[in-house]
């Protein structure tokens, strides 16, 4: 069981960038100390509350004063990207990591990001799926050959290989319901981000789908399934719920307007509009029973073990600053309460 710190470089907006990859730095130098297993990076572009639009060179900086931690990506936007770029940058993240990187990839959720790269976001499932066969190629054979819809080369020889061999782990981002089968078909590990469109409570039939499409497949093993969740460990049950309350509302919030801003864009699968109406009127209640798990440490570890069982989990990547809102100080307690009286008993 992997147990990973999702950080997003985040703060308020207008706040001095410098400080905010200082306190970044900060929780990632903490999380070491403390032994956590990995940390995860996302790719945003264009959020005014997070500055994490370079992974790579994120991820060079803590290969670079970390020794133990796994470094993931969560997730690295494929369709956004030259493939051949990726897999030199990545494969030189496993030399100066000595070999702790985790690919984790996606599409992209919002179709902004897609806009503002020229990518087409219809296009971004072709375009996930070619690139991520040339990144393979590039890690695995002397010289790369590919024409496809989107990207071709001729006898390209890729300097430097993964120290991991063959290559570092692939996880692929799962955010909707057709995701779960596609991904189970291919045979990658998923990492699963329910805030949009799930609550905990409904994923285990799609991770059931998941695993059953990766058997009928012919895949080695069961399949490996990862979850995003937001965690908050306090003192007290009241400690918890007030705490984290004001930085989760504004997220609520957020999360449904962004939504409803691209229901209506093609390409986008399921119903986006139902989606943003729903949570625009779910309650902070709401969002604690279906979405999050806040409580004190016995009460966190019971629901961990329970989603432990019920979705057969592998990994469990939790978010400590939900809303991106949360005092540091508060952030930096969570982390250790959760390192310290949680995670030890759920290994």
């Amino acid at each position: 069981m992997d147990f990973g710190l999702f950080l997003e470089f985040s703060g308020r907006e207008n706040e001095d960038e410098a400080k905010v990859f200082q306190r970044g730095f900060a929780i990632v130098d903490e999380a070491e100390g403390l032994g956590i297993d990995s940390v995860w990076l996302p790719e945003y572009h264009f959020i005014p509350v997070s500055v994490l639009s370079s992974p790579i060179a994120v991820a060079s900086s803590i290969a670079s004063r970390t020794k133990t931690m796994r470094i993931g990506f969560g997730v690295y936007l494929l369709p956004l990207a030259n493939p051949i770029r990726v897999a030199e940058e990545v494969a030189t993240l496993d030399h100066i990591s000595n070999g702790r990187v985790e690919f984790g990839i996606g599409r992209g959720t919002f179709p902004e990001h897609h806009d503002a790269f020229n990518s087409p976001y219809p296009e971004s499932r072709t375009r996930f799926d070619e690139y991520l066969e040339i990144i393979l190629k590039a890690w695995t054979e002397e010289q790369v050959t590919f024409s496809g819809n989107h990207y071709s080369c001729q006898d390209i020889r890729v300097k430097p290989k993964p120290i991991q061999q063959p290559h570092p782990p692939i996880r692929v981002g799962v955010t909707s319901a057709e995701t779960f089968k596609i991904i189970g078909q291919l045979g990658y590990p998923i990492f699963i981000n329910p805030s949009r469109a799930f609550a905990l409570s409904d994923l285990s039939p799609y991770i059931e789908e998941y695993l059953k499409s990766w058997r009928e497949a012919g895949h080695v093993g069961n399949g490996e399934v990862g979850l995003r969740v937001p965690i908050y460990v306090s003192d007290t049950e009241a400690k918890a719920y007030e705490e984290p309350r004001e930085s989760a509302l504004a997220s609520i919030t957020s999360l449904a307007e962004r939504v409803a801003v691209s229901a209506s864009r093609e390409g986008t699968t399921g119903n986006w509009q139902a989606e943003s109406e729903l949570l625009s009127k779910m309650t902070y209640d709401d969002w604690i029973r279906d979405k999050v798990v806040y409580g004190t440490p016995g009460r966190v570890f019971d629901r961990l073990t329970q989603l432990k069982e019920e979705l057969h989990l592998n990994q469990i990547v939790y978010e400590i600053n939900f809303g991106r809102m949360i005092p540091y100080q508060l952030q930096i307690k969570c982390l250790r309460m959760l390192a310290e009286t949680v995670l030890p008993n759920l290994k």
